[in-house]
């Protein structure tokens, strides 16, 4: 892996205004991640409805295997829509991506259960996540390429508003499920109240359409165009080493975006025994942090260095993860899960602030879209998608609730050698 600069700005002619790309690029991203946070949020009631067995784990397994499967098909966006991107503009792919995100949701919306189509329901709620899976893909690389190819200094900052939206996302989605949980019964949320997340989505997908015709694009400039042609062929046969150490960078803060955020709704009632409206009163706490401290976090690594804030970041989970998941099953009470989730929100964010930034400079221009999205997706795929699935598996095998903790705790030291190796073969030279 070779050590060249290859963070560089795209020139630009008459800007928008910042504050509209910044919406623009993170409107979808948000609108994405609330809809998976409502499928892991509700994924007890579709267990129930789309997948029915003798056993709930079985259910719950086969809820959250498609959720994993569905994951499969990230990396193929990431490539098909990153090379768009990278060949047509940062623009199209993301009106592309936002439209197929629309569809998917609509699915989910509208989709009947089980008991009223048999196995078409689960069939067609599979179809929609790998929609929306697919779109995802290239979601990510073409926004975050768009924010960090503006003319400015703050690349981690500008970029770190994609993590911020997932936070948003994560407080609306908390909200809706807080919501629902405290003002419907079971019966009402098993019989209309799990679609509403939904429905409120594709509420919000017009408006991010709209807003995204109106940013203007970047393309790579004249010096790339002749390299502009082949982004996945130049992506796979020269940047198979940036791609392994960008998704191994990404484990710790995915596994923990899937533990502490998605699947903790679901651990707090099966595991802890708690009202589901503790499970979500948490996650809103946890997305709160996210999407205010993300930005913060982003603007002090463009001042203070990125890698040496997501090693500290890495280092305190690693060393605080079995204490606090200890004793929330000791004491477990809203109190504490409050606590441990401001914990988690606070070391996320000090991740999430440089993160963006940090996988973009592994990738040049010409093929940014493409590298970014692909090994992000790959990142996602591999220590995100299947984590609830993997953590509820190691619980049913091993009938120990502190499972999860060791899960992340390996994803903790992963990510810190592979952040280890970026700083001294890359982040020195930028």
């Amino acid at each position: 892996m070779d050590s060249t600069v290859i963070e560089e700005d795209v020139r630009q002619t008459n800007p928008k205004p910042m504050r509209r790309l910044i919406i623009a690029t993170s409107i979808g991203n948000a609108l994405e991640w609330f809809d998976f946070a409502a499928y892991g949020f509700f994924a007890v009631t579709l267990s129930k409805l789309f997948f029915p067995a003798h056993d709930e784990t079985v259910s719950l397994l086969m809820t959250f295997g498609t959720f994993g499967l569905s994951y499969i098909f990230r990396p193929l966006g990431a490539l098909l829509l990153g090379r768009y991107a990278d060949r047509r503009g940062r623009k199209a792919a993301l009106l592309m991506a936002l439209s197929l995100t629309t569809v998917g949701t609509l699915i989910c919306a509208v989709i009947p259960t089980y008991a009223q189509i048999g196995i078409a329901a689960p069939i067609g709620l599979l179809t929609a996540r790998m929609l929306i899976s697919f779109s995802t893909g290239g979601e990510f690389g073409s926004g975050t390429a768009l924010m960090i190819e503006q003319k400015s200094k703050r690349k981690a900052f500008l970029a770190s508003w994609q993590f911020s939206s997932q936070g948003m996302s994560t407080v609306l989605a908390s909200c809706a499920g807080l919501a629902l949980s405290t003002q419907l019964s079971p019966e009402q949320i098993e019989s209309w109240g799990w679609r509403a997340p939904f429905i409120f989505g594709l509420l919000v997908a017009p408006v991010g359409l709209y807003i995204r015709k109106h940013i203007d694009d970047t393309l790579p400039d004249a010096a790339h165009k002749a390299s502009s042609n082949t982004p996945v062929r130049d992506l796979l046969a020269h940047s198979k080493g940036r791609i392994l150490l960008a998704a191994g960078i990404m484990a710790v803060s995915t596994a923990a975006s899937y533990l502490m955020i998605l699947y903790m709704p679901t651990y707090a009632v099966k595991q802890l025994h708690l009202p589901a409206s503790t499970g979500f009163a948490a996650t809103v706490v946890t997305g709160t942090i996210l999407m205010l401290f993300t930005p913060l976090m982003g603007h002090l690594a463009d001042r203070y260095g990125r890698s040496r804030m997501m090693v500290l970041s890495a280092i305190i989970t690693l060393l605080t993860i079995y204490p606090c998941f200890a004793w929330l099953l000791a004491s477990p009470s809203l109190s504490v899960l409050l606590t441990i989730m401001t914990l988690a929100g606070a070391l996320k964010a000090i991740y999430f602030g440089p993160l963006a930034a940090v996988l973009s400079s592994l990738f040049p221009t010409h093929m940014r879209s493409t590298g970014l999205g692909f090994s992000y997706n790959i990142g996602v795929m591999v220590f995100g998608g299947f984590t609830p699935w993997l953590v509820t598996a190691m619980i049913g095998a091993t009938h120990d609730p502190l499972s999860p903790a060791f899960y992340l705790m390996a994803c903790a030291m992963l990510s810190l050698v592979c952040i280890a190796i970026y700083h001294y073969k890359i982040d020195k030279h930028i």
